[in-house]
């Protein structure tokens, strides 16, 4: 059997339109993947902004103002030294050999 010109034209055709299906499909497959990898960098900008913030917060919420502010609202002061008792540790036997 041969093939004539129109069959080789067709033949052309639908692989010009298989290759272009493919190549549309890789574009779209792009498309959503780079959608989706900048959503994802958005995400990560806020949790990262969020962290700093959680940071922060929890550096100034150990701070000795803000302890000694809710000290003072729980009814709590500095001791003195006489209110000062230093703990002794006895020494564990196994501690060094």
């Amino acid at each position: 059997m041969r093939l004539r010109g129109r069959h080789y034209l067709m033949f052309w055709l639908l692989l010009f339109l298989v290759v272009a299906a493919v190549v549309t499909l890789r574009q779209s497959a792009a498309i959503r993947l780079a959608t989706s990898l900048r959503i994802l960098r958005e995400e990560r900008a806020t949790l990262e902004a969020r962290q700093a913030d959680l940071r922060r917060r929890i550096s100034e919420a150990q701070s000795r103002g803000s302890l000694a502010r809710v000290a003072e609202n729980l009814g709590l002061h500095e001791p003195v030294d006489s209110e000062i008792t230093p703990l002794v540790v006895p020494r564990s036997r196994r501690g060094r050999d």
